[in-house]
């Protein structure tokens, strides 16, 4: 295996359409020049129009898998997506700091699906404020951030920022300025404007951008770097067809 590409691992779903999830993740990954690994929490059935249904993979299998990988590779960057619960997040979290702390984690937190199938509850946020921590970045989009963190934009709570890891707020659904991303950093907030390209909408295109941040991680990209990039990289992955599948070329 080439010793000049750093390692990149994503821990997601298994989506059979290739346009989310661990497939799209991979996509990404080569597409960027970097080692692509690959852990799947959930097997589905599914198409980039429906969803049909869910199989999740037992949380000891996951975490062997996560073991296994780290005790033989020296993994840079960890890009999480769909997982059950907050519990099996955290016991994935303390497992990877444990076993790497200098790994990078990016945290694309998918609690439903484009068709409405509700993948994570978030039912106490105090168990979600311990598990940030030991996030690097978390891209939710404008839906996902008002519940995970309520007022957050429509109190302008963002203003406070108490929260214990970057953000970038996607800004694929937000209806008065479409396309506008913000990163929230600790100590500022830069806004990342789309460009003129005529983009079109896309099954699973929050993992492909989070997967593509991972990957700019990893080539030792800072943060704000690695976000700006990816979003050039979306953007042509958006503009590549006028369907729900695209296609990945950089």
């Amino acid at each position: 295996m080439s010793k000049d590409r750093p390692f990149v691992l994503t821990i997601a779903g298994l989506d059979p359409s290739g346009g989310a999830g661990i497939l799209a993740d991979i996509k990404t990954f080569e597409q960027h020049k970097v080692t692509g690994f690959a852990i799947s929490t959930a097997n589905t059935i599914q198409t980039e129009n429906q969803f049909y249904e869910i199989q999740w993979t037992g949380l000891s299998f996951v975490i062997r898998s996560i073991e296994t990988l780290f005790l033989n590779y020296k993994i840079n960057v960890v890009k999480i997506g769909i997982v059950s619960s907050l519990h099996d997040l955290s016991r994935i979290l303390s497992t990877i700091k444990l076993l790497s702390p200098s790994t990078k984690i990016v945290w694309d937190p998918v609690l439903k699906s484009t068709t409405q199938f509700d993948f994570l509850n978030i039912e106490t946020h105090s168990d979600l404020n311990k598990i940030l921590p030991k996030i690097d970045l978390i891209t939710p989009n404008y839906h996902e951030t008002e519940i995970l963190f309520p007022g957050f934009i429509s109190k302008n709570l963002w203003k406070e920022n108490q929260i214990s890891t970057n953000i970038l707020l996607k800004g694929g659904h937000n209806e008065k300025a479409l396309g506008r991303d913000r990163l929230f950093l600790k100590d500022e907030v830069l806004e990342l404007l789309p460009s003129e390209k005529n983009c079109f909408e896309k099954h699973g295109s929050g993992c492909v951008l989070s997967s593509a941040i991972a990957s700019n991680l990893a080539l030792n990209q800072n943060t704000t770097e690695a976000c700006k990039n990816a979003k050039i990289y979306i953007e042509k992955y958006l503009s590549s067809t006028s369907t729900l599948i695209g296609y990945h070329y950089v």
